[in-house]
């Protein structure tokens, strides 16, 4: 590892229940992703990644603005997505949207760009899919033209083009720190590269080892490219308890209504307690004690070699109070010793 790993934390505001089983209202859980980000401040962790998503199950659709809330009551912690869905949004509204972030937060900002695992906002707000490839591709070029600051001459394909046009506000720092969140598809791995932007993958299933090619290949590219390798992330489920046991436990109901809610959407089996094994024991879980979270984080860090790892600890209804429990853990006991473990 050529430098310290950092840490952080997203959620996609899972709409959870009570300790009693009671469902808690959208506004209550937005309030608490808020409380579960100051608690994260507070710990010394290093980014707070908030999802956006336009259904029943998740209460976050406008992630800039829970951030600018956070922004207010948190003094270091980095802001950002968990992505920001750009194919069905305008890239300048989301520039300055991020600007005004990066602002409020004194120089705390930062986008993830993806296209998102659901697809329920390009019909909200009338996008075809059939151009879901072309909107991305064309989004991004805009994006990044917008990134060098100054007036923007563009021309693209599912847009008016822009003339010597300026947009405000400029970001203080001169640069708007931008990844591409990648999912599975070499095709982006080089994107990313192209643009000249860091790399976040998100691995939510199988062996984080089975990432390695998509890291040799963004190296690859960037040295085609003549540019230096820029950062890579990556962004993983999972939930840290006192013990294993109790992680495993705790966690499993939740994770298999949540699992299982998205599986039949897409034709996916109900999962079984041992696919959940699996994962926790052997795939892209991270599940268990501090130690044993610890060790499964520094093992995926080497084999990688990456520069942040976001734990994506929110997991369908698993209740406020321990997810509250989870960040603490993650803050004040993993950490400190993935550190130890890679220094």
């Amino acid at each position: 590892m050529t430098q310290q790993l950092e840490f952080g934390l997203d959620t996609f505001g899972d709409v959870t229940t009570g300790l009693d089983g009671t469902v808690v209202p959208h506004a209550q859980v937005i309030r608490n992703v808020i409380d579960e980000a100051v608690l994260a401040d507070e710990l010394g962790l290093d980014f707070i990644g908030i999802g956006e998503h336009h259904r029943a199950d998740f209460a976050i659709s406008a992630p800039e603005v829970v951030l600018g809330a956070i922004a207010s009551r948190t003094r270091q912690i980095h802001l950002g997505s968990a992505v920001t869905v750009l194919s069905s949004d305008d890239p300048i509204r989301i520039f300055q949207r991020f600007a005004t972030l990066d602002a409020a937060s004194g120089g705390r900002a930062e986008v993830i760009l993806g296209r998102g695992s659901f697809t329920e906002s390009f019909p909200l707000f009338g996008f075809d899919m059939q151009q879901y490839e072309v909107l991305f591709e064309d989004k991004l070029d805009l994006f990044t033209a917008l990134l060098k600051q100054g007036a923007v001459t563009w021309r693209g394909k599912t847009r008016p083009p822009l003339h010597n046009q300026e947009v405000f506000p400029p970001v203080q720092a001169g640069t708007l720190k931008t990844w591409i969140g990648v999912g599975g598809s070499p095709e982006s791995v080089v994107r990313a590269a192209r643009y000249n932007l860091p790399l976040m993958l998100a691995i939510i299933g199988g062996d984080p080892t089975r990432f390695r090619p998509f890291v040799d290949l963004y190296h690859r590219a960037h040295a085609q490219f003549g540019t230096p390798v820029l950062p890579i992330g990556v962004h993983s489920p999972g939930y840290v308890a006192d013990s294993d046991e109790q992680a495993r436990e705790e966690l499993w109901p939740d994770f298999k209504q949540m699992r299982d809610r998205i599986g039949a959407e897409r034709g996916w089996p109900p999962m079984q307690r041992a696919d959940f094994e699996q994962e926790v024991n052997d795939g892209s879980l991270y599940v268990g004690s501090p130690e044993t979270v610890a060790r499964k984080i520094a093992t995926t860090a080497k084999a990688l070699g990456i520069a942040r790892f976001s734990l994506k600890y929110s997991a369908g209804p698993l209740p406020h109070e321990r997810l509250m429990q989870c960040i603490e853990l993650y803050g004040r006991r993993v950490a400190p010793m993935v550190r130890d473990m890679l220094s």
